[in-house]
């Protein structure tokens, strides 16, 4: 089997939404000797860029760009652990830092923006939903994220958003990281009383920001 045709049928795993024909596709990786760099960026990274276009065109929604992710996902649990043995690293855009912020169980929206950063070529890390203030801090301190992305849905768990800013400052991590705000009753204006370096409205407009605070 051609290398080609392995990056093919991981691209298309991906566009298919099948999970089990990207771990297949992934496997073979491993049997034929395939780069798992290559077969990570030029099949499904590939494969999940198209999913993401798709999304901002408005042509798939978001249970097909979350089974897209999760299919990635799938197949990059067979292939990193093949990358620490080669020692080699995916190039990524930056690494971003997810979380939905104390009291609030919400995720949707975090999971569309963390889909979208990956889709555009970042290293996503999702630490889930009702996250106090100290574990933002214990990941920060063990994933050394570029960007931090604070989700909020809910009006009463805004200034929760506010507390993780000011515990990185007293922790003295606040300018080793840039800090994204998102959620529906957040705002822009939100974002500037308390600090934080910008807002998404959207996940579209969440990766635009990641980009222009990374210089990319």
């Amino acid at each position: 089997m051609s290398a080609e045709n392995i990056l093919e049928k991981l691209r298309l795993a991906v566009l298919d939404y099948n999970s089990e024909e990207a771990v297949s596709a992934a496997k073979e990786v491993i049997k034929f000797k395939v780069d798992p760099l290559r077969a990570i960026e030029e099949g499904l990274a590939k494969g999940i860029r198209e999913v993401g276009e798709k999304f901002a065109n408005g042509e798939v929604f978001l249970p097909e760009l979350i089974m897209a992710a999760e299919t990635m996902k799938k197949a990059l649990e067979v292939l990193e652990p093949e990358l620490k043995r080669e020692r080699k690293e995916r190039k990524t855009l930056g690494k971003v830092l997810l979380g939905t912020v104390a009291g609030d169980i919400h995720s949707i929206g975090k999971t569309i923006v963390a889909s979208m950063l990956t889709a555009n070529g970042f290293e996503v890390y999702d630490i889930g939903e009702d996250v106090p203030a100290e574990k933002f801090v214990e990941k920060i301190k063990e994933l050394k994220p570029d960007i931090v992305g604070l989700s909020g849905l809910l009006t009463t768990t805004l200034p929760e958003q506010r507390t993780v800013i000011e515990t990185l400052k007293r922790e003295g991590l606040r300018e080793k990281v840039k800090v994204i705000i998102g959620g529906a009753p957040a705002s822009r204006e939100w974002a500037e009383e308390i600090g934080a370096d910008g807002y998404g409205a959207d996940a579209s407009e969440a990766v635009k920001i990641a980009k222009k605070l990374l210089g990319i």
